[in-house]
């Protein structure tokens, strides 16, 4: 590898090098054809191979969140992901995956904790590692993503946020540190925001100091697409590759100028460029340079692998008198009301970790496959739960008289000489993705709206930028400013002040919507400065204002059991923005439909589908719950699995779960405020983030500890021993047997602490687990081997890793607030721990 590199790169001109330091467009690298440097291939995304087009494009395995296949606490499970990810993204043509996504949870609320595995540095470190190993042993590079401390959506170009050193490495850096010492990644993401003032692709330490430096590492670094700050201090700290292109930083004529003043050396731009070609080598792109068209390829074995992995990941939190699982034989001739979310497949959240899946199977599809025709199954919806209304399309025609909208497009401050004229747009919806030849433009939709019903409406708009609705010259809706985030827009997640308007039946409206490209810096915008974007939602006021509730209680009373199906749907919860509220949206409408509907069957189950924990206030009157999470594009079969008793559950929370959004660990220092007109958030709990936070609390405000989860059979764990073997690493074993009537799993879990407590130091930390499969009344032993390292702490003041001396508690739970039993060992001496 080594030799053609360098060849390649001596032969380069320097003009040549700085081009290949940015992509070509969206999702591809530079091209030299002259001197055999092909471009390579990138895609989206951590749960799936999308491809190149955002919205509707070539079809793809969706594959489930990596939340979901965090509480499975199987590695083995990670690596078979990996491997099915590569061959995905070999069909779309590209060489790297963007992910996984592997970023701590640090509050509930967090717009993208679905994407990325837990709030435990260890799990979400080991299990990442095992999707890198599977990507790579196939031959696609991955990409750890976003280094780092990406914790939050709200500001998230510009935030800066406040971390001590001790807190970055023990918590926000240390799963990065895990993947990268267990799986050598090819390539690592840059994050948006910024690190004690400095943003993250342009910043010494994280790059300089430690990854590259203090880890070793040897790989690529690029930037989240328009997450390049700089063009100077990005190139000096490591960061090899901007992205998208065409470049905005890394023109051949900055950088040039930048050498000739020795701002930066030929050196550092060599480096840069030898990294992207040695990405090249190992994606075997210079073997074989073709960019093959993207392909949609429906593998069975994915399928099932998804369906396995979603059935091991979902969480049994609540499973009162055994009301599940439901006997298909018991239930033959038997009524199911199937309420709120059953006909939608919840499979993934919103962004670059949506896709156009090969199929959705929906709760209401998989329980009819499942149950067949020995059921009888009724429906209501029983709540409101669109973010957005439905853009206005019905009734609207052009300027020409046909179906549809006129686009026009003007020069900037121009109102009257359009510069292009479209008609036949389908509806009030402008997409910036699809409309790149609107880049700084205004925009203008027009259309006739005729009415087939008297009475009042309901609309609601929002805008990438200043945007203006009129209906025959009357201004109805004003947004002055951007919106908070353009890549939120194009997910689809922007929340929209609804507004009403009388019309009369048969008469003609004149409705125009004008909006404007993002004003101000391009630092609040990233990749969406200049592109315009809008969309008009409509809906009339008897489906907005529909009683939904009383439908469904009349349906869940007439039937034997009744399951209610919750959660986020993409604009939900996604990519651009963090949750609007702990409880379920929307204005409390789920919850209002799950409380309703226990009061009216005993036998209520809830189902809920989220990334992140969420409020249940109706928890005490419901029989059962399921975490589903985003179970990939199997959902509604795995969710029947688990239901009817074809898969026990075995899947382990791994999160912890409040009562109250209040009890949180970053509650009151999440999302931050403003501070000399510039986001900043302190991460003031410091290491004591999820279940470290938590176990100093009363037990009383966790709804659900981080590792629970119930089972239709149970298990014990005893005999727990511990021994030193060498200085630094230890041998653990303990026995677990399973107690019940069925096979199944759990998940043994150790954890480590001091045995006299210290306010400066976790009480208990995990180090090691492992996931059991068992027979009725059969027992195994279960060996784990940890080390110093595992449990160390960061010591600011020397600068080192270190384990005190003192007395230790080695517990093995199934849970953390699971007693167990416990080792206590004297660990002698206070020594600096090699990592």
């Amino acid at each position: 590898m080594d030799s053609k590199v360098e060849d390649i790169l001596e032969s380069l001109t320097l003009e040549e090098k700085i081009s290949l330091l940015a992509g070509q467009d969206f999702w591809e690298t530079v091209p030299i054809p002259a001197k055999g440097v092909p471009a390579i291939k990138t895609s989206d995304g951590p749960n799936g191979a999308r491809g190149a087009v955002f919205n509707g494009g070539t079809r793809a395995a969706c594959f489930p969140a990596a939340v979901c296949s965090a509480s499975t606490f199987d590695p083995d499970l990670s690596r078979k992901i990996g491997n099915a990810l590569a061959e995905e993204t070999m069909t779309k043509g590209a060489r790297v995956l963007l992910g996984p996504t592997m970023c701590n949870h640090r509050h509930p609320l967090g717009g993208r904790n679905f994407e990325s595995f837990s709030e435990d540095p260890l799990l979400a470190g080991k299990l990442a590692a095992q999707v890198v190993a599977g990507l790579q042993e196939k031959g696609v590079g991955a990409t750890i993503k976003h280094f780092a401390a990406n914790e939050q959506e709200t500001d998230r170009l510009t935030v800066d946020e406040i971390i001590s050193e001790r807190t970055l490495r023990e918590i926000y850096m240390k799963p990065f540190e895990i993947v990268i010492k267990e799986a050598n990644p090819w390539a690592v993401m840059t994050s948006y925001n910024k690190i004690n003032g400095t943003h993250a692709d342009s910043h010494p330490f994280l790059l300089k100091k430690v990854l590259r430096g203090e880890w070793g590492w040897k790989g690529l670094v690029m930037s989240d697409w328009g997450g390049t700050n700089s063009t100077i201090d990005s190139l000096n700290a490591g960061l090899d590759l901007e992205m998208p292109g065409p470049t905005k930083r890394r023109t051949i004529e900055a950088v040039s100028k930048a050498i000739f003043a020795g701002r930066i050396s030929e050196a550092t731009i060599s480096d840069r460029a030898r990294n992207i070609l040695e990405l090249i080598e190992k994606v075997k792109g210079f073997e074989n340079p073709d960019i093959p068209p993207e392909r949609s390829v429906d593998n069975p074995e994915h399928r099932r692998l998804i369906r396995n992995v979603a059935g091991q990941g979902m969480v049994l939190l609540k499973n009162e008198k055994n009301v599940l699982p439901l006997s298909k034989d018991h239930f033959k001739g038997k009524k199911i009301a199937l309420l709120g979310l059953a006909k939608e497949a919840l499979i993934h959240g919103g962004g670059s970790a949506s896709l156009h899946a090969h199929y959705r199977i929906s709760p209401w599809d998989g329980l009819h496959t499942a149950f067949g025709d020995d059921v009888e199954f009724r429906f209501a919806k029983g709540a409101h739960t669109y973010r957005q209304l439905a853009p206005m399309g019905e009734g609207c025609t052009d300027l020409r008289g046909t179906r549809g909208w006129t686009v026009r497009l003007f020069e900037q401050g121009d109102k009257e000489k359009p510069v292009e004229i479209r008609h036949k747009h389908p509806e009030a919806v402008f997409s910036p993705l699809l409309e790149h030849s609107s880049k700084w433009k205004d925009v203008q939709l027009s259309s006739t709206f005729v009415p087939d019903e008297t009475g009042s409406h309901y609309l609601a708009c929002s805008g990438i930028g200043p945007t203006v609705v009129t209906i025959n010259n009357e201004v109805v809706f004003t947004q002055k400013y951007n919106t908070p985030d353009g890549m939120a827009f194009l997910f689809g997640g922007n929340p929209e002040k609804e507004f009403t308007y009388t019309f009369e039946k048969g008469e003609s409206y004149d409705i125009r919507i004008r909006s404007r490209p993002a004003v101000g810096e391009d630092e609040e915008m990233g990749i969406m400065a200049g592109l315009p974007g809008f969309r008009l939602g409509f809906m009339n006021a008897k489906d907005h204002d529909q009683d939904l509730v009383s439908e469904a209680v009349d349906v869940a009373r007439d039937c034997d059991v009744a399951i209610v199906f919750t959660g986020h749907t993409p604009v939900w919860e996604t990519e651009g923005q963090d949750q609007m509220e702990f409880n379920l949206p929307k204005d409390g409408s789920q919850d209002k439909l799950v409380d309703a509907v226990a009061s009216a069957n005993s036998k209520t189950i809830v189902v809920n589908s989220t990334g992140v924990a969420v409020a249940m206030p109706w928890l005490d009157k419901v029989a059962a719950v399921i975490q589903a999470w985003f179970p990939g594009q199997e959902a509604g079969n795995a969710i029947a699995d688990i239901l009817i008793g074809d898969v026990n559950p075995s899947g382990r929370l791994a999160i912890s779960w409040p009562r109250r959004i209040e009890d949180a660990p970053a509650y009151g220092n999440f999302p931050g405020v403003e501070k000399d007109d510039q986001p900043q958030v302190r991460y003031a709990e410091g290491v004591f983030v999820g279940y470290r936070h938590y176990d100093r609390l009363a037990k009383e405000k966790v709804l659900f500890p981080f590792g629970f989860g119930l089972s239709y059979t149970t298990f014990s764990i005893d005999d727990g021993q511990v021994a030193q073997e060498e200085q630094g690493s230890f041998k653990a074993s303990v026995v677990a047997c399973n107690t019940g009537s069925t096979a199944g799993a759990t998940v043994v879990q150790l954890y480590v602490g001091r045995a006299e407590k210290s306010p400066k130091h976790p009480i208990k930390t995990l180090v090691a687990f492992k996931k059991v499969f068992l027979e009725p009344g059969h027992k195994r032993t279960v060996e784990l081997c940890i080390a110093l390292k595992d449990f160390a702490y960061f010591d600011e003041a020397s600068g080192s890793w270190k384990v005190d001396r003192g007395k230790y508690s080695f517990s093995f739970r199934q849970s953390t607030a699971d007693i167990g039993c416990h080792v206590t060992l004297h660990i002698d001496g206070s020594r600096e721990v090699k990592l």
